[in-house]
């Protein structure tokens, strides 16, 4: 999540009321997640476990909930709880803007684009020309939406990452500042979620065709020409590439990265990154190799029977 204007080290402290290490006048330009942070932003860490990798990734402030050595080109923002207080950051530069109206006049709609009745279009929405939105699909802030899209009825885009920190009390979540983007002749079915990122985007590639009943989970980026079959399950902070094709009933776990012109089969549950190729079962395998396998058992089988 980029800020609208440049903060310095020293703002972001007063804002939160914490004590740093650094330059007071070190520009910070956003905040964002570990495994897509850039220069310039801040990244947060609370468990011993994480603490190196966000010292030495691409973030330039690192929010811990810890004294440590800072590295030579970056600043630190101490914290007694670091998830609670890029919470606050986020409420602070992105707060909720709740709709007084079914279709926000902050949105802009590009020519020839047909809502059907009933939806909901929420703030700083853009949705491109000749695009189908058909009844009761709600399109929450800060979505964009490109040109020759159509959305069934009943999908959700924008609704809130599922990402919860435990607490004694109960669950805590992390607040959702960031986007979807749906790129050009995108089609997604029926009563399909697909959820922002928490500080960056979800992404959908241009050509890709989605069925009814699938989910996207936060901060997944999807390909350009992909094929998604009905009640597919897609963790966050996945990468599908591009023109990879994934049948109904299909589950990904989060952070994976599969390969461009995979194919997965019906059902299958993929527990690890993939290269190319044709995947089938729990934990998933190479499908000619499952087939061989269900082929001896059957055999075998057979032979007891007999």
């Amino acid at each position: 999540m980029k800020f609208k204007e440049r903060q310095t080290l020293k703002q972001i402290a007063t804002l939160l009321e914490l004590e740093f290490v650094g330059d007071p006048s070190f520009e910070i330009t956003g905040i964002n997640e570990i495994h897509v942070v850039e220069e310039g932003e801040i990244v947060f860490v609370d468990h011993p476990k994480y603490y190196n990798k966000a010292l030495e990734s691409n973030a330039t402030t690192i929010l811990i909930n810890k004294e440590v050595e800072c590295p030579k080109g970056k600043t630190l923002l101490i914290s007694d709880d670091p998830f609670r207080d890029f919470n606050k950051i986020t409420k602070y530069f992105n707060p909720f803007i709740a709709s007084k109206e079914n279709i926000s006049s902050s949105a802009i709609i590009g020519e020839n684009t047909i809502i059907q009745p009933n939806v909901f279009i929420g703030e700083n929405v853009v949705i491109g020309k000749n695009c189908i939105i058909h009844a009761n699909v709600s399109i929450n802030n800060d979505c964009i939406i490109g040109d020759n899209v159509i959305i069934h009825s009943n999908t959700v885009l924008g609704s809130n990452a599922f990402y919860y920190k435990k607490r004694e009390e109960g669950f805590d979540p992390l607040i959702s500042g960031g986007r979807v983007v749906i790129s050009n002749n995108v089609d997604l079915g029926a009563s399909c979620t697909i959820d922002r990122g928490v500080t960056g985007d979800t992404r959908i590639g241009e050509g890709t065709k989605i069925d009814n009943q699938v989910h996207v989970g936060h901060d997944t980026v999807i390909g350009e020409k992909c094929l998604i079959a009905a009640q597919t399950g897609i963790a966050g902070c996945t990468v599908i590439e591009d023109e990879v094709t994934i049948w109904g009933q299909v589950g990904i776990v989060s952070g994976l990265r599969i390969e461009k012109g995979t194919v997965l089969m019906a059902q299958t549950g993929v527990m690890k990154s993939l290269k190319k190729g044709v995947y089938l079962g729990t934990p998933q395998k190479e499908y000619r190799q499952t087939m061989r396998e269900v082929i001896y058992l059957k055999n075998e089988t057979n032979k007891d029977k007999k």
